[in-house]
Parts: C-alpha cells; structure tokens; sequence
C-alpha cells in the first residue's frame, strides 16, 4: 500500500486547492492533478473584488497562485498535466492515469470545474477581459455608465442584466428568438427596470474592438431577414450557459441530465464511496469563488472523515467504464 495516496485531487481553481489545503493541514499528503492550464476560470479573469480578504481587490491568476501557494507550503505535491483517464471503484482504491503514468488513491476529490458556453464568433476570445465578459456579479462594478448588452434568454440571462442595470447606464438584451426561456417572474423583474431594453430576434456576429483594443461595438444579425446592424456597447456578457466539465468521469459516477455531478444532500459525496466532488462541477446556482472553496473544504473533510472511518480498501471491479478524456 506504500505507493497509494490518500487523496488525489483532480482540477484546481478555488475547489481544488482550498481542498489541498485542507487536506494537507489533515496530514493526508494530498496529490493535485491541476491539469495544463492550472487555476481555473479566474486564470482567466482580470480583477476580483469580492473575493474576502484582499480589500482592494486581486487580478484572477494572482490569487489563483496565492493559493496554489498556500496548498503548497502544507506539503501538497503538483502534476501539472491533465488527468486522462480514471478508474473509480465503489469503496476501493481508485486509479487515475496521465498520460500513461497511473496514481493509485484511497479517495479522491474531482474539482475540474465548468466552462462558459461561448458563442463561437470573431473577436469573442481576443476581447474576453476588455469588454467580453461571462460574469455580471464578478464585473458588472467596472462597467458603471457603460452601453452594455446581455447575450442569452434564459433565468441566467435575466439575472445578469438585473445585476448589471445597477451599474450600467443601459443594459440591452439580445436573443436570437422573441420568445424567452426565462421565467415569467424573471422576466417581468427585467422588464420593470427603466435601463433594460430588448432586442430580438438577433444574433452576435462579430464583438468590434476599437482604437484602444477594448470593445466598441458588437455586430448582429437579424435571425429571420439576415439584415446586419451594429450595434455601440462597450461591455458584452454572454450568458447562454455552463458546461460542467465531467466527461471525466461519465458512466463511473451519477450525473443529471445536464452534466453536473450529483452529490449526496449538503455532502460533497458521489454516488461512488470515496469519490468527493466540489466547485463548479456540482454547482449550476451561484459558480462563485468563493463558494467553489466553500465546497472545497467540505470535500476534504468529507474525504479526511471517509478515511478515518474507512476501513483499509481491498481490491474490487471498477465502477462503469474508464473513459479517455477528449
């Protein structure tokens, strides 16, 4: 047994590395598998201001390596490379390969997150971070007196031009259809801000930088006669969804129709003994940082108290079918 781990953390972002911590102060040495691009979405992401503790706020990669230090100062060890593929066996020991190296542990803790669905068109990546955003709660504060729109027609979209109105001079709503999937309730809250417009049924071809590299405009196109407008805004957030990153583990663990791992009541336990899961991988209602480590922490207690009470695993089938990460 001197070559299995106690806990391998799969992702990293908040998730992952409050859960590292947590687990390294545990004394359980634990193994993160942070993957390639390490940190998360708040790699990505320019200042964080509610985040508590850093009053006057923290660029996104900053933090993220603030506490990839802090994991790291307790004795927690780093692949930097993708988990490729697991095999999870119900109240045994699992196996996690990268690449063709395999990590043998009595628990495991999957933190590999969400991604924002994307439009897909030109200038969206160029411009994320000078004027395309996913987040109103995270950005809609540097936005204030601004042309914004939203991209999307469902609750999401609906809450974020609610939030976003607070601070924007003008927020337009723009959806491919005229019809919206939102609530009724949702709907008639946005409805009742003077600030909020609506412009239907169009779809985003372009975002435009201007002289300055930051967005100027954003091209539409009209769903039904093709017309092309431009529209003036220099903030865009696009809010037409999460994709929970858990093709991972499809068929090994449970998941709901869209994904997102399920978990037992208020536990970070699957549907697999001695598989956690925590972040933005189980959450498709607040996708904050914070509460990505709030649930972090829960995972490594979980699995601490799993291990405690545990006793030592014996081997068994795996659960389902290993699957190669795309």
């Amino acid at each position: 047994m001197a070559d299995i781990e106690n806990v391998i953390i799969i992702g990293s972002g908040p998730a992952g590395y409050t859960a590292a911590i947590y687990a390294a102060r545990a004394d359980l040495r634990p193994l993160v598998i942070e993957g390639f691009a390490w940190g998360g979405l708040l790699q990505q992401t320019t200042e964080v201001e509610n985040f508590p503790g850093y009053r006057d706020g923290v660029m996104g990669p900053v933090m993220m390596q603030e506490l990839r230090d802090q994991a790291e100062r307790f004795g927690t060890r780093f692949i930097t490379d993708d988990a490729t593929r697991v095999e999870l066996v119900d109240g045994g020991i699992h196996t996690v390969w990268v690449g063709d190296d395999a990590y043998r542990a009595k628990a495991v803790v999957l933190a590999t997150g969400a991604q924002h669905k994307r439009l897909g068109v030109p200038g969206e990546e160029a411009l994320g971070g000078r004027g395309v955003s996913y987040c109103a709660t995270c950005d809609a504060a540097f936005f204030k007196e601004h042309e914004t729109i939203i991209v999307g027609g469902g609750d999401s979209a609906m809450e974020e031009a609610i939030f976003l109105a607070k601070f924007a001079s003008r927020v337009v709503i723009v959806h491919r259809r005229d019809e919206f999937r939102a609530s009724a309730i949702m709907l008639d809250r946005a409805r009742a801000l003077p600030n909020i417009e609506w412009l239907t049924p169009y779809v985003v071809e372009a975002f435009v930088a201007g002289e300055r590299g930051a967005l100027e405009k954003v091209r539409l196109r009209h769903a039904e006669t093709g017309e092309v407008i431009e529209h003036a805004a220099t903030g865009a957030f696009v809010a037409i969804g999460h994709e929970p990153q858990s093709a991972l583990v499809a068929g090994q663990v449970e998941l709901d129709d869209d994904g997102y791992v399920k978990v037992d009541g208020v536990s970070t336990r699957t549907s697999v003994r001695g598989v956690f899961a925590a972040g933005d991988l189980v959450d498709r209602t607040y996708r904050q940082a914070i509460t990505a480590a709030g649930s972090g922490c829960k995972a490594a207690l979980d699995a601490e108290w799993y291990l405690r009470d545990t006793p030592p695993a014996v081997p068994q089938e795996p659960v389902g079918e290993a699957v190669e990460a795309a």
